[in-house]
């Protein structure tokens, strides 16, 4: 479950350079940085952005951030959107930023991740939003990432509470490893969400997908079908 920043200390900024050269400093920084945002009002769409940060994702890291930054500046034009920001990397590591609704700070706190080597997490993406949804509803999350690595069955358990939540997964698959595919497909089905492909010739169609996406978590299905757009219709031939 990624760490609750609630009852650690506030990150000195004049040791915020110093602190951005070390691991443990950079998870600092990052979490000190989330409390800056400050926190979101109540009955408003909500969107988890999950991202994997491991090191085979380091070639496209800078276009994905770019991507992704615009489906955020979106979000906000939409608005009635909150966004919080959930990534991996490393050993073990999983962290989430606060629920804010200013997408174009979270933008540039997704810019100053750096990735590192390590295994998927995606079971514990699923987890944290499980729990999220305890407290308020979340109506989807988006992952991003090219790789799973866990057994598909641990992961199709977890998928399968949170479509009895009500909980859409999306997920983008980076590559075209048929494995990935089909445990992301799964989770997709399981949640009542929707599965696509892209690599760095296919920006365009990321950037129509995470707009319709953010349109969805505001206005649903309805929306969705309104004003989704070519995304929204692509979407929408796998939802249930």
């Amino acid at each position: 479950m990624p760490d609750d920043d609630k009852h650690k200390p506030v990150a000195r900024k004049e040791h915020a350079e110093a602190a951005e050269k070390s691991p443990r400093g950079e998870i600092d920084a990052f979490l000190a940085r989330t409390r800056s945002l400050g926190s979101v009002g109540e009955g408003r769409g909500k969107l988890i952005m999950a991202l994997d940060a491991t090191m085979s994702r380091q070639p496209t890291w800078d276009s994905a951030c770019t991507l992704q930054g615009e489906m955020f500046q979106e979000a906000g034009r939409i608005g009635s959107l909150d966004i919080q920001l959930v990534y991996f990397r490393g050993f073990g590591e999983c962290r989430a930023s606060r629920w804010v609704s200013d997408t174009r700070a979270l933008g540039e706190l997704m810019t100053g991740i750096e990735c590192r080597g390590g295994k998927t997490q995606i079971g514990k993406l699923l987890t944290h939003a499980r729990r999220e949804c305890a407290k308020n509803k979340v109506a989807a999350m988006v992952f991003v990432g090219d790789a799973l690595e866990e057994p598909i069955d641990d992961l199709a358990a977890k998928a399968g509470e949170l479509g009895l939540l009500g909980v859409r997964v999306f997920l983008f698959q980076e590559g075209r490893d048929p494995l990935v595919e089909r445990g992301f497909r799964e989770i997709a089905r399981l949640t009542g969400g929707a599965y696509a492909r892209f690599d760095t010739n296919a920006a365009g169609q990321l950037r129509e997908l995470l707009r319709a996406v953010a349109v969805f978590a505001v206005g649903g299905l309805k929306a969705l079908a309104d004003k989704g757009g070519a995304g929204g219709q692509l979407l929408l031939k796998q939802m249930r």
